[in-house]
């Protein structure tokens, strides 16, 4: 349970940073800050090492006990986080087959 917790969360965050509006006015729109905040897989990776960090200080998850598990956090949370990503759009979940 607290593995499905920590996806939900670091996909919300994930989505809030890259898309969110209420970041439009100071997310980076060039440079490499540029291309992180509008790379779900990207973003994605750095809000599971944040969280994977602040995992000791919540209780919310308690996935995080060795000094690299923020580390595979991220990755954990950039494939999920992407993968949604290219599921769920504004209008929906959306299924496209490509053959």
């Amino acid at each position: 349970m607290h593995l499905i917790v920590f996806i939900l969360v670091s996909y919300g965050l994930t989505q809030i940073l890259c898309y969110g509006k209420i970041f439009d006015s100071i997310r980076p729109k060039t440079g490499k800050l540029g291309e992180l905040f509008s790379c779900s897989m990207c973003t994605g990776f750095w809000v599971g090492v944040l969280l994977g960090v602040l995992d000791p200080f919540t209780g919310l998850f308690s996935l995080s006990t060795g000094v690299l598990d923020p580390i595979l956090l991220g990755f954990l949370s950039s494939g999920t986080s992407y993968v949604l990503d290219k599921i769920v759009c504004d209008e929906g979940i959306q299924i496209q087959k490509r053959w």
